[in-house]
């Protein structure tokens, strides 16, 4: 376009003597076929000269114009095409989690997931949140988390838990209640943010509530106070870390292990694993286990060791489910 103006300004200068200005406004009006008439009487070079910017004009302003509309009807097109593909996923997908809320802390719940392979759902109102969601690759099911028909989009049913992280504990409150009605099995985890909405969160049928200010200022202590257990329990905790992990291992009904001491199961001889605590299926938790304790089956065994290890006593094990 620039080009074009540039040109029919010059041209219209040489060839008709014209002024700058009427020579750009000459060039303006012809290749936007506005209609109006010439800024002076036209010479036959004039007539033809005008016919080539006629031309040129009309070519750069089709193509912008072609441009732009594709850039627009593929945008869409696109969109609607990934959120289609997305919502077909879901009606498949199947012992997932559902995160409502696609915030600071909903994003990084997220990539955590995802670190780990574990299928997700994100619940998400907001169009504009709703286009992060796609772009970074998530099944997305748009609308409120609070209405039941969202949430069986999201294939509540056959989920295996949900984390309600939106921006008001109003929201999440309406959220754990509408989830445990429409799935009484789901594990919910929510957040907090006020102090009081906990009591109300846990009423509401959250088995997990959590208080980022509570944590964030618990680590803060704990780091301040005990830097060199902090520093361990980060590095156990970090997915992306190889050489050590602090996971959970849930005993299966066909387990090897059922009804078997933890001396007679060889995990530490065999798998070299350290088992830090037992929680035992009525929920009491066994501390620092003795070779005599007893495992049976759904017990859940915070272990410490290498990744490889540990999925080998998920295997061994028959556990329902390894992170």
């Amino acid at each position: 376009m620039l080009f074009v103006l540039t040109v029919g300004t010059l041209g219209y200068k040489i060839l008709e003597g014209w002024t700058w200005l009427d020579g750009f406004y000459m060039t303006v009006i012809t290749i936007t076929s506005i209609g109006f008439r010439e800024v002076h009487d036209l010479s036959d070079s004039g007539r033809l000269f005008t016919i080539l910017v006629i031309l040129m004009g009309f070519g750069v302003v089709a193509y912008g114009a072609a441009t732009m509309t594709r850039f627009m009807i593929e945008g869409e097109v696109e969109k609607i095409l990934s959120r289609r593909q997305s919502m077909k996923a879901i009606e498949r997908i199947k012992n997932h989690f559902i995160i409502c809320g696609f915030g600071r802390m909903g994003s990084f719940v997220c990539r955590e997931l995802h670190l780990r392979g574990i299928p997700f759902v994100v619940v998400e109102r907001s169009p504009e949140v709703q286009n992060k969601v796609i772009q970074a690759g998530y099944f997305l099911s748009p609308g409120d988390a609070t209405e039941e028909d969202v949430l069986l989009a999201a294939n509540i049913r056959t989920a295996r838990g949900l984390v309600a992280v939106l921006d008001s504990d109003a929201s999440n409150v309406y959220t754990v209640l509408t989830a445990r009605e429409l799935n009484p099995d789901l594990l919910i985890t929510a957040r907090a943010a006020d102090e009081s909405a906990i009591k109300k969160l846990s009423r509401a049928g959250a088995d997990k509530v959590l208080s980022p200010y509570q944590t964030g200022g618990f680590r803060i202590v704990m780091g301040i106070l005990k830097p060199t257990v902090m520093s361990f329990l980060e590095v156990a905790m970090d997915y992306e870390h190889l050489d050590l992990q602090l996971e959970e291992v849930e005993v299966g009904e066909k387990s090897i292990y059922c009804g078997k001491t933890l001396l007679e199961t060889g995990i530490r001889r065999d798998l070299n694993l350290i088992i830090i605590a037992v929680k035992k299926k009525n929920g009491e938790m066994v501390f620092n286990p003795g070779p005599q304790t007893v495992i049976e089956c759904h017990d859940t065994l915070i272990t410490l060791g290498e990744r490889t290890k540990l999925e080998a006593l998920a295997k061994e094990g028959g556990a329902s489910h390894f992170l």
